[in-house]
């Protein structure tokens, strides 16, 4: 018998599907891509509008509620309002966001909010010119801001920015983020740095636990408090600086893994489940579309392979691993 709820061994209701859209982006961010870019998927190998849509539809009827559509970046990909309208006509799913680099949102935010995208994050590493070049290899931070305010005048809320805390490259902007949550209603998510697709010594170098953003809190003299109160905070610990407008949240994926109570799989561009991240079990439902028991079926049967956690503090410390590493970029999995 197919189940009808999307639950693993260890009891863990999933009611989220994060769905990369396409592997293609118009950055090449340090973390994400090699500096010489990718081989990017042929367009045959992408599933389309119509087999994403009938995806949300099957899991929609298993309890999936909450979509987020990534990349690559999303918005390079050609429909991507349709795609939005599409899902959000699908009747239990009654919550849609996106991340994006934000590079093309400023000129598409009015139709993706006309076609029903409730939220976004936008992930922005740096608000200094010359150093958000060097990150992105050639972005525009002045882009990144315009989308931020257009979000604003459209009603796009919450607006979540996400900031991988990268040591010796960003560090010293904390204060700078934490300041636009005291200034303004935007939620700021430091985010760890992972070791997806490239467990190198540039990784460990890099990182660094989220817990310095607290201790820069502490440092400053600003008083910080627990917030339960923001929309789609998934695994973020979430807080806000007293009498602040905003709030801020950490992601600690390697320091502090959120794993037991993950709720979320994903689906990549080229149709592969994906039930965990970190780990390389994928299993590619495109053959499947058509036949709901089908794809039913291969849901659950990637939910009963999901591991408690993905273990990536073992890669920091060079412990050795119970599963398989992803070799995939973080670009080709969607984050």
């Amino acid at each position: 018998m197919i189940p009808s709820e999307l639950v693993d061994t260890f009891g863990r209701v999933h009611d989220y599907l994060r769905i990369s859209v396409t592997d293609r982006c118009n950055l090449r961010c340090v973390y994400c891509m090699p500096a010489d870019g990718m081989e990017f998927e042929p367009d045959e190998n992408i599933l389309s509008i119509k087999e994403i849509t009938e995806v949300v539809r099957v899991m929609a009827d298993m309890g999936v509620k909450k979509v987020r559509l990534t990349g690559g970046e999303p918005l390079v990909r050609k429909g991507i309002e349709n795609l939005v309208s599409a899902i959000a006509g699908i009747p239990g799913i009654d919550d849609i966001a996106m991340t994006t680099n934000g590079i093309f949102l400023a000129r598409k935010a009015q139709k993706l909010k006309e076609a029903g995208l409730n939220r976004v994050n936008i992930s922005l590493d740096t608000l200094k010119a010359d150093r958000f070049s060097l990150i992105t290899r050639g972005g525009d931070v002045q882009r990144v801001l315009d989308s931020i305010a257009a979000c604003q005048q459209v009603g796009i809320e919450p607006i979540k920015l996400n900031v991988v805390l990268m040591k010796g490259i960003n560090d010293d902007e904390i204060e700078d983020f934490l300041q636009l949550t005291i200034d303004s209603q935007l939620q700021v998510r430091f985010i760890e740095y992972m070791p997806i697709g490239h467990n190198d010594l540039r990784w460990k170098q890099s990182y660094l636990p989220l817990s310095t953003v607290l201790e820069r809190c502490h440092h400053l003299g600003w008083k910080v408090a627990a917030s339960h109160h923001v929309r789609g905070n998934g695994p973020a610990q979430t807080f806000r600086i007293e009498g602040a407008k905003g709030s801020f949240g950490l992601i600690h994926p390697v320091s502090d893994h959120f794993c037991e109570t993950c709720n979320r799989l994903r689906l990549t561009a080229d149709g592969n489940i994906k039930p965990c991240l970190y780990w390389s079990d994928e299993f590619n439902v495109r053959k499947c579309i058509g036949n709901d028991d089908a794809v039913r079926e291969l849901f659950s049967r990637a939910l009963h392979i999901k591991p408690l956690n993905h273990e990536m503090a073992k890669a920091f410390v060079d412990e050795s691993q119970t599963h398989v590493p992803t070799v995939r970029r973080m670009s080709q999995i969607g984050g």
